[in-house]
């Protein structure tokens, strides 16, 4: 099962867990990790989440993510394929980094695009991608069938 967490989801644990949802998405997203340590999931990186996540002005914040991503098992270089869906994805309201995710996640043949993103997963959801879009907490449901 290939999975491709994008950056707020890679960013859930470090959230303030205040509110519940959050709380349980963090949860999800450090039992997400878990299954990829015990090698029963593969992660995808890419060049479009290596650049948001260069982006986190917390260094503690940014170095985790980095060393997640470092591990992962597939990377995504950015290319003109991934470009020209990342276009059409705009032309259907999709955000510009987003859209690059998305079209980075196809091309790598993820079967899950997990989010935190309550827009992005309405609006992904009407691409009729190849890839399901999930929440952490729905991703879990999906790995432990």
């Amino acid at each position: 099962m290939k999975i491709y967490l994008d950056a707020c989801s890679l960013q859930r644990p470090f959230d303030d867990k205040t509110q519940v949802r959050i709380l349980l998405e963090s949860d999800a997203v450090l039992g997400i990790l878990n299954y990829f340590e015990m090698n029963k999931i593969e992660l995808i990186n890419s060049d479009v989440l290596k650049y948001e996540i260069g982006r986190i002005p917390n260094n503690l914040r940014r170095l985790n993510s980095f060393n997640i991503l470092n591990a992962a098992d597939m990377y995504v270089k950015l290319n003109g394929t991934i470009e020209k869906n990342a276009r059409i994805f705009l032309e259907k309201g999709i955000l510009p980094l987003d859209a690059l995710h998305l079209a980075s996640a196809e091309y790598g043949k993820a079967d899950y695009f997990c989010t935190c993103d309550d827009k992005l997963i309405v609006r992904a959801k009407k691409l009729n991608l190849k890839l399901k879009i999930v929440t952490p907490i729905e991703l879990i449901g999906e790995i432990e069938k």
